[in-house]
């Protein structure tokens, strides 16, 4: 599995003046930002980010996942938390204020044409591009593109920022565990679970991957061969996710958070090592991801 056919063109990354459409606090100081920003939503794909201008007087931008486009009506959506400078200023944002976007940036997810049982796996700052990833996977279904139906499996150990109820889609494994899934995603046919340690009602008491494991384990070896893990989180997440994969022999891409400051390549302030055919390399998570082979990310777990 190689994202190598989706390389990061810098044609293709634009600046734009976006303008305030909505934005939304949520519990634990987490916030829905739409933006009108047409050309980053014509262009975006599940995995891509965008470096924002959160305010004027801060001269680096922060980077965020995008978690929903709309190409025809020109909008993209982020959903972010107020934990530092950027994102306090960026919380004060009102509608009809323009904002200073540059994107999309990065290297996509690529679903593979014949696996019909794509695993999605979203923790924290992870959940946008799974939810971005769940959409498209679905619209692809639809048009006949893929065969593949989504599951996303997302863990939070704060609120989920959605409207979260049980599900009506039965799902092998984990019905007995959970039952919960996200409205918005429901809406759209795609299932669902939750996971947290915080007991919120219809979650998965524990991690979001011992949801996934718990599911894995009810397949049968056939239905195993169909599914492929795509996954974004904290690292200790991805590393888990990875260690999954390994466990049921499946491919895996995980999507990486780093911290960045020009976000095109020149500053090499995001580099992490990377194994290569020719060994270990040292790849900057901007460009030439956000999205690895996490066998690449993790060879020490593959070995």
């Amino acid at each position: 599995m190689s994202n190598n056919k989706h390389p990061a063109h810098r044609g293709t990354i634009f600046v734009e003046d976006a303008t305030v459409m909505s934005h939304e606090r949520f519990d634990a100081d987490q916030y829905l930002l739409r933006l009108s920003s047409a050309r980053c939503a014509e262009h975006a794909e599940p995995g891509s980010f965008a470096h924002l201008q959160c305010s004027k007087d801060l001269p680096m931008r922060r980077p965020l996942s995008i978690m929903r486009t709309n190409k025809q009506a020109g909008w993209v959506e982020y959903l972010y938390r107020n934990v530092g400078l950027g994102t306090h200023a960026l919380a004060q944002r009102q509608v009809g204020e323009s904002i200073s976007v540059m994107g999309p940036i990065g290297k996509p997810f690529v679903a593979s044409a014949n696996k019909s049982r794509p695993l999605l796996i979203g923790g924290g700052v992870g959940i946008p591009p799974m939810f971005f990833l769940a959409e498209h996977l679905k619209q692809q279904h639809d048009l006949g593109v893929l065969s593949a139906t989504p599951l996303v499996l997302m863990g939070s150990e704060v609120p989920y920022p959605f409207h979260t109820y049980a599900s009506s889609h039965a799902i092998s494994g984990l019905d007995g565990t959970a039952n919960y899934g996200i409205g918005a995603l429901e809406e759209l046919g795609i299932a669902s679970r939750l996971a947290s340690l915080q007991h919120y009602e219809g979650c998965f008491q524990g991690y979001v991957t011992d949801l996934g494991r718990a599911y894995l384990r009810s397949l049968s070896q056939q239905e195993l061969a169909e599914v492929e893990i795509f996954s974004c989180g904290p690292h200790p997440m991805l590393e888990a996710c990875a260690k999954l994969a390994h466990e049921f022999s499946l491919d895996c891409q995980v999507s990486l958070e780093e911290y960045m400051a020009c976000a095109v390549g020149g500053c090499a302030g995001c580099v992490v090592e990377i194994q290569t055919a020719d060994g270990p390399a040292m790849k900057r998570v901007c460009v030439d991801g956000p999205v690895f082979n996490a066998a690449h990310v993790y060879p020490e777990i593959y070995a």
